[in-house]
């Protein structure tokens, strides 16, 4: 599917009953894929499913309506909550859906500033540069230091300490992390915030449910 992007969305409980959210995966003419409630769907444009209605879509933005309310979504942001208030963090599940080479890349937050995120299963840790770590405000310099091996030989490394990590309405919070001198495409989503979740994965959609 032409522009199809890892996309995020989490489910948040309020008063027994899940929240309806809504986020745009990518595009392929008149269609959108939109995220519904955790589901992957492929839209056209004047159709309704599950009470949201696809207006419109241009490239990376969709339109889309509930109950009168018209939302814009952009290609690769974080869900909206079509159900009521916007969650403080308080979700417990996060579903990607791969781009296309199979790699699941997410918008998020690092201590409540944006960041850009590539979830690696082969990594320890969360990993970012340093360049990302200043700009984020993350104290690695006076972090324990090792060494990591790279394609381009050993480097130094430190580690962190990360007060929370978010993607969509889920926060994770104390979360270890490593900084690297090179320059870092994305900063990857490693096993330190994965393995608080329970991940299943089906095909291109990956599945994280929060565990602690």
């Amino acid at each position: 599917m032409k522009r199809l992007v890892a996309v995020l969305v989490a489910v948040v409980c309020a008063g027994g009953a899940a929240a309806q959210t809504v986020s745009m995966g990518g595009s392929l003419g008149s269609n959108a894929l939109l995220v519904i409630d955790g589901k992957a769907r492929t839209v056209a444009v004047g159709t309704t499913v599950e009470g949201i209605r696809l207006v419109s879509v241009t490239g990376n933005e969709a339109v889309v309506e509930l109950k009168g309310k018209r939302v814009l979504l952009r290609l690769g942001d974080a869900q909206v909550n079509l159900g009521g208030k916007a969650s403080e963090g308080g979700g417990k599940q996060i579903v990607l859906i791969a781009q296309t080479g199979g790699h699941f890349h997410a918008n998020g937050a690092i201590n409540g500033q944006s960041v850009r995120f590539m979830v690696d299963t082969g990594a320890t840790l969360v990993a970012m540069d340093k360049y990302e770590a200043e700009r984020l405000g993350v104290d690695y310099k006076n972090g324990r230091r090792g060494m990591t091996r790279t394609a381009n030989g050993d480097v130094p490394v430190y580690a962190a300490k990360l007060a929370s990590v978010r993607i969509g309405d889920v926060m994770v919070y104390n979360v270890d992390a490593a900084v690297l001198p090179t320059p870092m495409p994305y900063i990857l989503l490693g096993n330190s915030f994965l393995t608080r979740f329970q991940m299943k994965r089906e095909n291109d959609v990956m599945t994280l449910d929060l565990r602690y």
